[in-house]
């Protein structure tokens, strides 16, 4: 996975036969009591290994081929996602979805801290995951052409003059108190109007919404994910209005605020991997029916 062995402290040689002799040579050995071990891990069981790893760099460390070949052109953008059991449940569903690449600006909790390492089950090493990014250097980790869609709570079915946005932007998940349809307004122009709470020169761009099951993977897409204590940022909002982007609302029961953020990343980022995999078995079964166009 590219990981690189520094030290390992174990408390029983059984342990190491577990092991790829291979990477064991990459580092110190050390022979410890169980108890030490016990004493080290925030673990109430721990397995009786402790090792300590180089931190991997994204662009040097290699994934499963079965993982590079099932990605698809879907990514993610994590906007101060504060929460390690979050961020780590947030990784895990990126890599289950088949995501191509996961961003975290800054802000965003630490992805090697050991809580969103155990949450994430792996999924560190399954996909690139960038982290420390400013929203300035966002673009330049994007493919080009890429649409930027983000989660929100914002009821689709309000009137735009009447909305309000909070200077996080929303979170994900919405009541819908109107039953219709979101407006699907043209992306080209993005109105914008000045933050609620005042914040001088803050101004927060008007983007089309829609339901998060209607099709928006016509073209490749990256998902803004925002925190649950302060939602989008107005940059996240900045970012998707340049690209063309649009407002993903995932309706929920009236007296519902919002949802989890690692819970609404799972259904939007699985909605996404549904309509990749649809268009490209509809393209398949097309050069089948068609071999010759």
């Amino acid at each position: 996975a590219g990981a690189v062995l520094q030290t390992l402290f174990f408390s029983s040689v059984g342990h190491l036969k577990e092991l790829p002799e291979a990477e064991l040579k990459l580092g110190s050995l050390v022979k410890v009591k169980f108890e030490d071990i016990k004493s080290w891990s925030d673990l109430i069981t721990p397995q009786g290994l402790v090792g300590i790893f180089a931190k991997p760099n994204p662009a040097k460390m290699s994934y499963p081929a079965a993982q590079l070949t099932s990605s698809l052109p879907l990514l993610l953008i994590c906007d101060n996602i504060r929460d390690p059991g979050n961020l780590g449940t947030i990784l895990r569903s990126a890599a289950g979805a088949g995501c191509e690449k996961v961003l975290l600006t800054k802000g965003c909790v630490d992805p090697w801290e050991p809580k969103v390492l155990r949450a994430g089950m792996g999924a560190h090493f399954r996909l690139p995951i960038v982290a420390s990014l400013d929203w300035e250097s966002v673009p330049s980790n994007l493919p080009a052409g890429i649409q930027v869609c983000v989660a929100d709570n914002k009821d689709p079915g309000a009137r735009a003059e009447t909305a309000s946005v909070p200077r996080g932007g929303g979170r994900a998940g919405s009541a819908p108190g109107d039953p219709k349809a979101p407006a699907k307004s043209k992306p080209k122009a993005a109105p914008e109007r000045e933050d609620d709470e005042g914040a001088a020169g803050v101004c927060i761009p008007e983007l089309p919404a829609q339901y998060y099951y209607e099709n928006w993977t016509r073209t490749p897409v990256a998902v803004v994910i925002g925190g649950e204590t302060h939602g989008l940022s107005p940059d996240a909002l900045h970012l998707a209005a340049s690209t063309g982007g649009k407002r993903l609302v995932i309706p929920v029961v009236p007296g519902v605020d919002s949802l989890n953020s690692a819970i609404a990343a799972g259904i939007v980022l699985f909605e996404g991997k549904r309509q990749l995999l649809r268009r490209r078995h509809e393209k398949e079964d097309e050069r089948q029916t068609f071999p010759g166009v």
